[in-house]
């Protein structure tokens, strides 16, 4: 089979996976009208409909179906063996595609960034800020990042970061009008900072831990980002009060922009981890990103 024809299929299965052309055209690189006159064309070559189209919705037939679950295997473990041909070469190469949060990359990526790129001149990063607990296979990143206890067991976690707890804090501005808690309960009588992880999921409620007991409290406030570091800037502002990483604020509380409460309250959580399938064992830059990222006691 030439070139074409496997990038047919390719862009078949992208269709199918995705059940969007436009998600799968974003995907590829592509238009979505190129993208549909491929996969019509291969249509054709094949005498057989592998996709319903409606308005609003695509997905598989039959035949289709069954194809996409005979060539996705294929197709990835041919992807798989090109970039091991990397392995071949002086230096590791290829690109390496990672979902994570914009406080992994500030406490985790960003201090050994710059020396990697230097060491790898062939290897692209790419980074993908979500909060969403994306699923890294089905979205075929090549691995992400989450707290050791997040991860499922079938991935391979490697730690990337000491264990570490959220702090409470707000600007010495705002502690000037408002009275500071001595109790989590009494942040329900403050403005705070929210956080919504996913777009159609709930406030994150901010978890704390007493005496061995642990328990969450849902506070208010007019403002809810999906990003932790707008969080830290509102808070810094004196906006209202923020529940983020300790890591994250520690040069803040330092220099006296921050204050910390509840100090006692916060329970500790574990470390970040970079997860990954086992198919991503083969690459040569994978495995050197992986080394890189190593946390080291």
């Amino acid at each position: 089979m030439n070139n074409g024809k496997i990038n047919d299929l390719q862009a078949f299965l992208a269709v199918a996976q995705e059940q969007s052309f436009t998600k799968a055209a974003a995907r590829l690189g592509v238009t979505p009208s190129a993208l549909s006159h491929t996969v019509r064309a291969l249509e054709q070559r094949l005498g057989i409909r592998l996709l319903a189209r409606t308005t609003r919705n695509v997905s598989p037939t039959e035949a289709g179906d069954r194809l996409m679950h005979s060539i996705a295997p294929l197709l990835e473990q041919i992807s798989a063996e090109l970039e091991a041909l990397g392995e071949l070469r002086d230096k590791p190469s290829g690109t390496i595609r990672i979902s994570c949060t914009d406080d992994q990359i500030e406490l985790c990526i960003r201090p050994m960034l710059a020396q990697f790129l230097q060491d790898y001149p062939d290897i692209i990063l790419e980074f993908y800020v979500d909060y969403g607990f994306t699923n890294v296979v089905k979205e075929r990143f090549d691995a992400g990042i989450r707290l050791g206890e997040s991860i499922s067991k079938d991935m391979i976690a490697v730690r990337i970061g000491p264990d570490w707890r959220l702090a409470v804090v707000a600007s010495p501005e705002y502690f000037a009008r408002h009275t500071a808690p001595s109790t989590p309960h009494q942040l329900m009588e403050h403005t705070c900072v929210n956080i919504r992880h996913q777009p159609a999921g709930a406030i994150y409620a901010w978890e704390f831990a007493h005496k061995g007991q642990d328990f969450s409290v849902k506070v208010d406030g007019q403002l809810v980002f999906n990003s932790i570091m707008h969080v830290l800037n509102a808070a810094v502002d004196g906006i209202g009060v923020a529940y983020v990483p300790e890591q994250l604020v520690a040069p803040y509380l330092a220099d006296g922009r921050l204050v910390e409460v509840l100090s006692d309250w916060c329970p500790t959580f574990q470390g970040y981890h970079l997860y990954y399938p086992n198919r991503r064992q083969g690459s040569a830059a994978f495995a050197a990103f992986v080394e890189a990222l190593k946390y080291n006691r």
